[in-house]
C-alpha cells in the first residue's frame, strides 16, 4: 500500500499545481510523488470543491464507515441466529 500523505501536504501540492507555474511532471518530481498521484489529488480536490461530479472525500469516508458498521451488524445477526437455533433446539421436548 502506498504511503499516505497528510491532508495539509496534499492541499499545498494541489494549490501549487493549480497555479500552473510549472509542469505537472516537475511539480510531482519536486514533491517526490508520481505524476498520476498528483492528477488524482487534483481530480479529487475538484470533486470536493464541487467543480467536477463524483464522490467527495467526506462521502467516501462516511460510506466506508457505514460499510464497516453493516459488516459488524451482519456478524452479530449471524451469531444471534445461531445462538437462537442452538438454544431453541435444547428446549424442544424429547
Amino acid at each position: 500500500m502506498p504511503k499516505a500523505f497528510p491532508a495539509e501536504f496534499r492541499a499545498d501540492v494541489v494549490a501549487i499545481a493549480r497555479k500552473r507555474e510549472a509542469s505537472m511532471r516537475q511539480i510531482a518530481q519536486d514533491f517526490g510523488i508520481s505524476e498520476s498521484c498528483l492528477h488524482r489529488w487534483i481530480r479529487q480536490a475538484e470533486i470536493d470543491d464541487g467543480v467536477q461530479e463524483g464522490v467527495s472525500t467526506s462521502d467516501r469516508d462516511e460510506l466506508r464507515e457505514l460499510r464497516k458498521r453493516n459488516r459488524l451488524l451482519e456478524q452479530e445477526n449471524y451469531i444471534l441466529r445461531r445462538a437462537a437455533a442452538y438454544l431453541g433446539r435444547e428446549s424442544l421436548p424429547k
